[in-house]
């Protein structure tokens, strides 16, 4: 569903703040996969997920979504096959619009647009049942402003917009990171629960080691621009953190130290 063949970005080249960020990353993922990320700051962890999105075009390699390569392909030619959430509840709405207004948006992501009636009335009942999933209350506000919502309910939202029309694949960003234990523990749940009621074939970034170990069936490291651990199946049920940290010092070695905090 997702391969990447050899990616490499550097950024501000010839500069003084030259950067490789990627360097030959080789990844490959089969329809279904759930695969979490984790690596300390710089690894190159969301510059993965940018140059899977099309943010930033890639030095050299290949980019593959479903077996359709999209590497020249701009940011919003590859949202077809795309669902992405940030870190920033803040990015994924637009605070000014309706809920539903938001969902209908993220429900035409890749469609024709027409200048037929904004949202049918069978939409409606289609962007109820899907915030009753939420369990959050919204399906009976959907005519109020995504502004006036919480972080927490704003990136659920987000979330459901997302998997609405169920992509190719889904990129999650640390996506409960700015959020608080309690709000982050159940946004984690509606994200289980969506991938596999829809089967969605997913990466998701995160820095914390009992969420990646916990989650998904296959969990990849990075370090400096490449992935140098990958892990599916029983043998990464049998995981527990201090094996990670051990794997993650063994590569970092004097960085360890900067990001243990965050590996924690």
């Amino acid at each position: 569903m997702l391969e990447l063949k050899n990616v490499k970005k550097t950024f501000n080249r010839g500069s003084v703040n030259e950067k490789q960020a990627l360097n030959g990353v080789n990844l490959k993922l089969e329809p279904g996969d759930f695969v979490t990320v984790i690596g300390g700051n710089g690894a190159g962890k969301s510059t993965m997920l940018n140059m899977i999105a099309g943010v930033y075009p890639v030095d050299s390699g290949a980019v593959v979504i479903d077996g359709k390569n999209v590497t020249r392909q701009p940011d919003y030619k590859r949202a077809a096959y795309l669902g992405r959430v940030f870190q920033d509840p803040m990015m994924g709405t637009a605070a000014d619009m309706e809920i539903e207004e938001n969902l209908a948006m993220a429900y035409r992501r890749g469609k024709r647009r027409g200048l037929g009636w904004g949202i049918l009335k069978q939409e409606k009942k289609t962007y109820h049942e899907a915030l009753k999933m939420l369990d959050l209350g919204l399906e009976e506000r959907m005519s109020s402003k995504v502004g006036l919502l919480s972080g927490g309910q704003r990136q659920a939202l987000t979330l459901l917009m997302a998997t609405l029309r169920q992509p190719k694949v889904l990129l999650l960003d640390e996506h409960t990171a700015a959020l608080d234990p309690k709000t982050a523990a159940k946004v984690l749940e509606l994200t289980q629960e969506l991938i596999e009621k829809n089967h969605l074939t997913t990466l998701m970034i995160t820095h914390n080691m009992k969420d990646a170990i916990r989650l998904g069936n296959r969990l990849i490291m990075m370090h400096e621009g490449t992935i140098i651990y990958d892990v599916k199946g029983e043998e990464k049920k049998r995981l527990k953190v201090p094996d990670l940290l051990a794997k993650f010092e063994e590569a970092s070695q004097g960085e360890f130290a900067n990001d243990r905090m965050l590996l924690s």
